[in-house]
């Protein structure tokens, strides 16, 4: 048997971390085991489903190298075979019209209410000679008896008695399939052998699988994932703070460390934290998913991407954070090589976006001084370092502007003015940085470059004379 998986999102808003990690183990469960991965997208609701958030689910599982191998299937170009399927239940007596009104149902509904009974349909219309001219639902004919047995690869047996599920609508009077109906038949016609899912869905599965062996097919094998929660116990929403795959990239954040977040949401490998893609894949097991639900922790995702912004290729990194460059006003061309910038930024931010407003100032003046930096650093016992750094650094060739002899330059005005470094570094640091952090003074000088270096030694100078001149 070669293994299936499919993510079958609905297009009625973005990508949910939640449906990414589903789609992350519906991924890793088709790869290791040599099958194929299909996307199919829900898209029956017509009045929430949007163009927008089919590219927004296609963009995000694309940024983290879902790869899918078949699709995207769109389910509003499969109405022919839902309503093949609908027939065929009806020719075989196991579904019939349902013409109950409303206030029937609702009537229906109150009484078992009142009596402390389940709410559900009582079957009145089985049986009944419906005018399929009049208006109508169809309803499929579920089982009184015995009861429907999941084996579910991560909760486990789970049994459901068929007397507690009702005789669920299939289509509704407008002629529209429902989602249990349409599900079952693209699971059949797709040739789904593993449905990897939200534990939201558990209920649904005893009523797909009755209408699966109603249409003659085998069920798939069910893997019903827990969902994610907020810090608050609640499930993760808006109110936590970002959901969607694309704006925890736009926020800067990188697609590997996502990805080995998200998986390790519920799972785990003995005490690894880091796995790649490929490792991922090799050492997957859906039945070690952990039947509680997880919580979404922020900072434990911020830790990762700041291990993957450190330690990961730093051409790689230059390439994601390239376009957060151009968020702030920046083209990486008019400055150093990105590249170099990551490596002597890389250890510290946290995310793209912040490694790209602190590197802001390798390829742009700053428009101040930070005030707590300037009034330690550019103080008048500042002024003669600054002076004999820019004299040294300004005799400086071109191609002489590399570390090693700008270290240098730093060493001989220190020895020569008789201070430690920290002393010649810091207030050149604050005069071409605007703040106190930064890499390396050597590696700092190297990026900013000899003309924009020189220029803002000069920019220091003036704002010690004029904090003299005011303070006299």
């Amino acid at each position: 048997m070669t293994v299936r998986t499919r993510f079958a999102p609905s297009p009625t808003g973005y990508l949910h971390v939640g449906g990414a990690r589903t789609a992350l183990f519906s991924y890793l469960f088709a790869r290791k085991h040599g099958g194929q991965f299909v996307l199919r997208i829900e898209d029956t609701d017509l009045e929430r489903s949007t163009a927008e958030s089919v590219n927004a689910i296609m963009e995000g599982m694309t940024w983290m190298g879902l790869d899918y191998d078949e699709g995207p299937f769109y389910q509003t170009q499969r109405f022919e075979h839902y309503h093949a399927a609908i027939q065929e239940l009806m020719d075989k007596g196991l579904a019939y019209r349902c013409d109950c009104s409303k206030e029937r149902l609702e009537r229906l509904r109150d009484k078992q209410m009142a009596a402390k009974v389940k709410p559900r349909y009582d079957g009145h219309c089985r049986g009944r000679q419906v005018d399929p001219d009049a208006p109508h639902v169809i309803r499929f004919s579920n089982p009184v008896d015995g009861a429907v047995i999941v084996d579910d690869m991560i909760r486990g047996r789970v049994a459901f008695a068929n007397s507690e599920l009702d005789d669920l609508i299939i289509r509704r009077s407008d002629g529209s399939p429902t989602y249990n109906l349409t599900v079952v038949v693209d699971d059949a016609d797709m040739g789904i052998t593993h449905v990897v899912r939200g534990d939201d869905h558990l209920n649904n599965t005893p009523r797909q699988i009755n209408i699966l062996k109603a249409l003659g097919k085998e069920p798939p094998r069910y893997a019903h994932v827990p969902m994610i929660l907020g810090s608050d116990g609640s499930p993760l929403s808006k109110r936590h703070g970002a959901v969607s795959v694309v704006a925890y990239r736009d926020m800067g954040y990188l697609p590997e460390a996502l990805l080995n977040y998200l998986v390790r949401l519920g799972w785990s490998h003995g005490d690894q934290e880091m796995f790649s893609l490929e490792e991922m894949i090799a050492l997957f097991d859906i039945g070690d998913v952990n039947k509680a639900a997880s919580t979404f922790d922020t900072d434990k995702l911020d830790w990762l991407n700041q291990h993957y912004i450190q330690h990961g290729d730093p051409a790689h990194i230059a390439r994601l954070l390239s376009p957060h460059m151009g968020q702030i006003g920046i083209d990486p061309a008019t400055g150093p090589d990105l590249v170099d910038v990551v490596a002597a930024q890389g250890a510290r931010a946290k995310t793209l976006k912040e490694l790209a407003e602190i590197s802001a100032f390798c390829y742009r003046d700053f428009e101040a001084f930070d005030e707590a930096a300037a009034k330690k650093h550019l103080r008048p016992a500042a002024r003669e370092p600054l002076q004999r750094m820019r004299a040294g650094l300004e005799m400086l060739a071109l191609e002489d502007w590399e570390p090693e002899t700008l270290h240098h330059v730093v060493e001989r005005v220190a020895a020569e003015l008789e201070l430690n470094m920290g002393k010649v570094a810091q207030p050149l640091r604050v005069a071409v940085v605007g703040r106190a952090a930064s890499p390396g003074i050597d590696i700092t000088l190297q990026l900013v470059g000899k003309e924009a270096t020189l220029r803002r030694i000069d920019k220091a100078l003036a704002f010690i004379a004029e904090r003299e001149a005011a303070a006299s």
